[in-house]
């Protein structure tokens, strides 16, 4: 068989979610490869199956009635149940619901669950309601502070309407990206009708997309770009789904018009531009660029998602396939300075992996699924908590660091929302057709029924190297069966009924076609080895793999504080002899430079446990000429952990609002590689930060050359300290500590710490509070 790029025409976003049950209204592009429709995969018993099972019991211990409870109230009905916490208690209200319908119909899609389509039909049913109370299209559940008071987000959309626009960077008109919880409503209803079947959700869609296209027509180009400059999630792909389903044209205008020139220009132009830009705000812009692409035939959309992609997997991604720090990319191919407790924001990972669907179904390699596997496998599996169904925001990635779950009725961060929908669609990824062959991409245990096939996937992977196929039905002439052979694979090896086999190789598959029958069982054999990858940015700090898993090294248990001083290892020859393996598969011992014994095993599997999972390697003479240095180094990092009160990072929308982020004129900055506020003499900011009993400090981190500008502090209203930043300007990043007057010491209490500039626009990274 001929891997061929022609393939089926499939309904709207197959290559991001799963095959549709409905088919779309518009011809698209003809792909090189579809999944096979979840409906047709049926997973089995397997570490992917509990994940999925977990999840469904999350799904259905959540109340639709809580989820639209601001949705309720915008449109003056009694709202039957009280709102969750967490985010849904914040401005953002009403993303958790869009997620919702999302994961229930992509559950739905695989699963035909009755009780799971119930929930789906019921929160449709009251959007629908509700959507009638306001008459116009509206249904949302954004909300807006002023003045102290809470009011309906509403009245942010109507003032776009009039081109009233004003942003600090991630909110508009004072909301929280009202755009961004609009888009994941707008998709929820979209998957509602396409994976769930439920009929009412064209109409609601159709309603909700004119409201907003309503307020949105009106503006002109500069005004559409300054809305597009605050996250709006996959609002172009929202809009082209919906023209996908209704063939209105209308729809089509609206997804080409929201476009943010700022970024998506640059990847046309095959530019990357990504150092300091929020990681999360821009892929999916580029997921709906495929989108796009796939119904229009535009040869620019396809060439910037193929060039974005290969800049993040390539450049920007850490061992485990995730990418970004503090949510934010950096320079690229510099990650190395960026191992921290804030890395690999868990949505990054699942649009990620949306976008390499787009690129694998127009054109099948199976170099794509060795990304999809490593992503999947090292960072998806870590981030959903096999007991709890509780999800990871981010996946630390720093020595000692440790995973912090969501609360089930008081997180519904966007991590929780994208976890949900990562854990309902395990089954819509393993199998492909192309060209009349079927493709097996991901090795999970499955049952597949497709082109004449019913075949058993057998395997215990990744903690085995067999993988079994078993032809339990066959179609009736020659049909080729494509098995991709992961990369990292050195020597693959395939058996036909007992007996190894010629195959042909293709583009990472081997190419079996023949006439089968019922009881043929093929082998795949996957030999894994220990390898090294070094961080980007130094070969010297290295990561160690076993075959797909990364390793990770085991310091103790999550809920016992960690103090060391991060471990490094001394070789004498080949890195990857550092580990010694064990009597069980992916585990290793090593004995660190300060003659610690370490234990790896597979990192997503440390729950709750503290790991590391890079290292500093030197030789023996490195080591006995940085030894003092390197210690007195990581005791520093250690006291100022250890003395850390309360930390801020200011131009970053999360740590903002966690600290209650305020005001005047600051706007959002990305220099020297990091995020910052810019404040205009004048302006001011201000932060709550938490403080302990006894003397405390705050430390403000400048950058070295920004100098000739004054500041003046104030916690709780009071002036305790000035700063005058004069003398030479240096290279940088520099840090200064003031003492807080010692009255605020006499309790655990937070503060609200106010930074003014008082003589030049002054620009401020970072904002912490320690012990004195």
């Amino acid at each position: 068989m001929t891997i061929s790029r022609r393939g089926f025409l499939i309904g709207a976003s197959a290559a991001a979610l799963s095959m549709p049950i409905r088919s779309a209204a518009v011809a698209e592009r003809p792909k090189g490869a579809s999944p096979v429709p979840a409906r047709q995969v049926k997973l089995k018993p397997s570490m992917f199956l509990d994940a999925q099972e977990t999840n469904r019991r999350y799904l259905l211990s959540l109340s639709p009635e809580r989820l639209l409870h601001n949705f309720y109230v915008s449109a003056g009905l009694t709202a039957p149940a009280p709102a969750y916490g967490g985010w849904e208690a914040m401005s953002i209200a009403g993303h958790s619901l869009g997620h919702y319908l999302s994961a229930c119909s992509l559950l739905f899609a695989n699963t035909a669950d009755a009780e799971i389509g119930a929930r789906i039909r019921h929160a449709v049913v009251e959007m629908a309601r509700i959507q009638a109370a306001h008459g116009d299209g509206y249904c949302a559940g954004t909300t807006v502070e002023r003045n102290g008071r809470t009011l309906d987000g509403k009245i942010v959309f109507e003032e776009i309407r009039k081109g009233d626009i004003r942003s600090s960077g991630f909110d508009i008109n004072g909301a929280w990206v009202p755009l961004y919880t609009w888009h994941k409503v707008h998709a929820g209803l979209n998957d509602a009708w396409r994976l769930a079947d439920v009929a009412e959700a064209v109409a609601i869609v159709e309603k909700l997309a004119g409201y907003l296209a309503g307020v949105l027509e009106g503006l002109d180009n500069a005004q559409m770009q300054r809305i597009l400059a605050a996250e709006h999630g996959g609002l172009n792909e929202a809009y082209a789904d919906t023209y996908a389903i209704t063939g209105n044209r209308r729809w089509l205008r609206m997804a080409e018009r929201i476009r943010h020139r700022a970024v998506l220009d640059p990847l046309v132009a095959q530019q990357d531009h990504l150092d300091g830009l929020h990681a999360n705000t821009q892929i999916p812009k580029v997921i709906g660029l495929a989108r796009l692409h796939e119904l229009t035939r535009e040869p620019t959309h396809a060439a910037a998602a193929r060039f974005f992609h290969e800049r993040v997997t390539r450049h920007h991604s850490y061992v485990i396939g995730g990418n970004s720090e503090r949510e934010h990319f950096g320079p690229p191919d510099q990650l190395a300075n960026r191992i921290s407790e804030t890395t690999c924001e868990a949505c990054n990972s699942y649009n990620m992996l949306k976008l390499t669907r787009h690129l694998y179904a127009w054109d099948p390699d199976a170099a794509r699924f060795d990304y999809y596997e490593r992503v999947q496998l090292n960072h998806v599996l870590a981030h959903q908590h096999p007991q709890s169904g509780g999800f990871v925001y981010f996946m630390p990635l720093s020595p000692g660091a440790r995973r912090s779950y969501s609360n089930p009725e008081d997180s519904f961060w966007c991590c929780v929302g994208s976890g949900m929908e990562s854990h309902a669609k395990h089954a819509d990824s393993i199998w492909w057709q192309s060209g009349g062959g079927l493709f097996l991409n991901l090795f999970i245990p499955s049952t597949v029924k497709a082109l004449g096939f019913e075949i058993d996937l057998d395997t215990a992977y990744p903690f085995d190297q067999h993988v079994a196929l078993t032809v339990g039905r066959a179609p009736a002439g020659r049909t080729a069966l494509a098995i991709r052979l992961p990369g990292w694979c050195d020597a693959p090896q395939l058996s036909l009924n007992g007996e190894p086999f010629a195959y042909r190789k293709q583009r990472g598959y081997a190419v079996v076609e023949r006439r089968w029958k019922a009881g043929d069982n093929i082998t795949l054999k996957l030999p894994m080895r220990l390898r090294v990858e070094p961080a980007p940015g130094d070969d010297n700090l290295l990561a160690f793999t076993s075959g797909p898993l990364v390793l990770s090294a085991d310091l103790g248990p999550a809920d016992q504080p960690w103090e060391g001083l991060g471990p490094a290892f001394v070789k004498s020859g080949e890195a990857a002899e550092l580990l010694r393996s064990t009597d069980r598969a992916h585990h290793f011992d090593a004995v660190c430079a300060t003659g610690e014994t370490l234990h790896f095993s597979p990192f997503f599997k440390l729950y709750d446990r503290r790991s590391a999972m890079y290292f500093p390697t030197f030789t023996q003479e490195q080591w006995a000429r940085n030894r003092q240095s390197y210690l007195a180094g990581a005791e520093e990092r250690r006291r100022i952990a250890a003395s850390t009160l309360d930390i801020v990072y200011l131009g970053e929308m999360q740590p903002e609002r966690d600290h209650d982020f305020r005001t005047t004129n600051s706007e959002v900055a990305q220099w020297n590689g990091r995020s910052a506020r810019k404040i205009p003499q004048g302006g001011k900011l201000s932060v709550v930060l938490r403080v302990r009993r006894g003397r405390n400090m705050l430390r403000v981190t400048y950058w070295g050359q920004d100098v000739g500008r004054h500041y003046r502090f104030s916690v709780d209203g009071t002036p305790f300290a000035t700063e005058r930043r004069t003398g030479e300007a240096t290279s940088g990043f520099k840090t200064m500590d003031y003492s807080l007057p010692e009255t605020i010491g006499t309790l655990d209490a937070t503060v609200r710490i106010e930074v003014e500039a008082t003589q030049g626009d002054g620009v401020i990274y970072e904002l912490r509070t320690l012990r004195a």
